[in-house]
């Protein structure tokens, strides 16, 4: 009989049963892909990772991340949450204030800085990849009908419907109100026509965004949907929220520093898991040199799988 110790934390939030829970398997060694999927069904969150030994140079952790349906090469809540779970097991040597990992994932080697104060850390910023700004989708008749919109709700905001990577292809969907991404019906989503949608554009994640938020220090209202994942909806989503930083950066959809501009993404509220995520974009001109995204991560469970 095998035997694995898993830790489970929320992730992009400061209370337990907020953001979005992940669980952590951090000595993997041993496990094949197929056990590695079978626990993450089992888990059945949005995600859960395995951590093993680099095999990269540089790499100080290598990380594998699954949903309950498949394998991803890259997310951001799995990889802020582990390097937290890492870091409190003391598998990391914490400097303050900044102490940099990197983990090997299936985009290649990434850094994340750990703010540590009194010996803990206090928030994780992880470095994504450089965004990738594909195709926009002119026909959003299949998106509206999935969502369960008019199509003027997306078309009135003079801002396309794009994918953009920064690590993970995402559906950036602008909505005009509030009062509409909030009504959306995760139980009345119209899945065939989503899904068309998604494999017109070549993705399965759909990103919803208004500029109207809940709290006034946020920028943006955001809800994600990713059916062919698995993954109805998503509390908390670190690699859409990057893409999206870049999105509004590119289009001036948001005020632009010179340099760094910060943009705060309120999520998981119309799913009962409040979640704030910390987006930074470093550009100069309209050339996005960097995206960074962070969060806070509060432990709720741990323990052992026997199969």
């Amino acid at each position: 009989m095998k035997e694995y110790r898993f830790v489970q934390v929320d992730v992009f939030t400061d209370a337990p049963f907020g953001g979005n829970p992940l669980a952590v398997f951090p000595e993997a060694e041993g496990l094949s892909g197929e056990e590695m999927q079978r626990l993450a069904r089992e888990m059945n969150l949005s995600e859960t990772t395995f951590v093993l030994p680099p095999q990269e140079p540089g790499a100080d952790f290598k990380v594998r991340i699954f949903t309950p349906a498949k394998e991803l090469p890259f997310a951001g809540h799995p990889v802020v949450g582990t390097h937290w779970v890492l870091a409190n097991l003391g598998r990391v040597a914490l400097r303050e204030p900044l102490t940099r990992v990197r983990f090997e994932l299936g985009v290649g080697v990434l850094p994340a800085d750990l703010e540590v104060a009194d010996g803990r850390v206090e928030r994780v910023t992880m470095t994504q990849e450089r965004p990738t700004f594909c195709a926009t989708l002119k026909d959003v008749t299949d998106l509206a009908a999935g969502l369960g919109l008019s199509t003027e709700a997306i078309r009135r905001t003079g801002l396309p419907v794009q994918v953009v990577s920064t690590g993970a292809p995402q559906m950036m969907v602008p909505v005009q109100s509030l009062g509409e991404v909030r009504d959306l019906d995760v139980g009345h989503l119209h899945i065939p026509a989503l899904n068309r949608a998604c494999r017109a554009a070549d993705t399965e994640c759909v990103f919803v965004f208004t500029l109207e938020t809940e709290r006034p220090e946020a920028n943006v209202h955001v809800r994600f949907f990713a059916p062919l994942l698995g993954v109805l909806e998503d509390p908390a989503t670190g690699s859409a929220n990057g893409a999206l930083g870049a999105y509004l950066v590119h289009h001036r959809a948001v005020p632009v520093t010179e340099g760094t501009s910060y943009i705060i993404s309120e999520q998981g509220a119309e799913v009962g898991r409040p979640s704030t995520l910390y987006v930074e974009v470093d550009s100069e001109g309209d050339e996005i040199s960097a995206v960074r995204v962070g969060g806070n991560v509060v432990p709720v469970a741990e323990g052992v799988v026997r199969f």
